[in-house]
């Protein structure tokens, strides 16, 4: 259920990165920095993707490139579904070596440190690749879009999300009413 749901966010977020960027070119995220509009969703593809690593493995993971990029050929434009191909096959198998490496040192790492290699692999070959242009406030754009609010952002939530559930685990559910020595309740 879980690498189904995973896998699902990733191909929808390719799709949204494609179409974001297809209509949208590039839009400024302050600073004097650009990126391309589907940069955010790009960026969490690449988060999104290292939940697909966990729960389906490289095969759910290039499942879901072929699906999201088939779909983006139709919604998108052909040039920006090849350039996402091929930027997304180059920067997942960077992310893919550094992500199995670091996993036995936990997710949040893994996942930290994959993107931080793949996203910059990503942004220049896409820009490169779909005739945006190779400037640097675009390519910083990209890895602020991608790293700062794509990848950090979701993960201190992530990480928040997972702390506030396992303290409410392991707090008791309800009243806790005082039981007298016999074992009976106070009444």
């Amino acid at each position: 259920m879980r690498g189904s749901i995973a896998l699902a966010v990733y191909i929808g977020a390719i799709l949204a990165a494609n179409i974001l960027s297809a209509n949208f070119g590039l839009v400024p995220v302050g600073f004097g920095l650009v990126v391309t509009a589907g940069t955010y969703a790009a960026g969490f593809a690449l988060l999104s993707r290292d939940f697909v690593h966990v729960y389906l493995g490289m095969r759910g993971v290039l499942v879901g490139i072929a699906v999201g990029l088939a779909l983006s050929w139709f919604l998108a434009t052909p040039a920006l579904a090849v350039a996402s191909a091929v930027a997304f096959l180059v920067a997942e198998l960077a992310d893919m070596f550094v992500f199995l490496r670091m996993r036995p040192r936990g997710f949040v790492r893994a996942a930290l440190i994959s993107n931080c290699v793949s996203a910059p692999i990503d942004s220049v070959l896409f820009l490169w690749i779909a005739g945006f242009p190779l400037m640097f406030e675009s390519i910083v754009g990209q890895m602020v879009g991608k790293i700062l609010w794509a990848t950090i952002v979701p993960l201190a939530i992530f990480v928040g999300l997972r702390a506030l559930i396992r303290f409410y685990r392991e707090r008791p559910v309800g009243p806790q009413l005082a039981k007298s020595s016999d074992g009976r309740s106070p009444a």
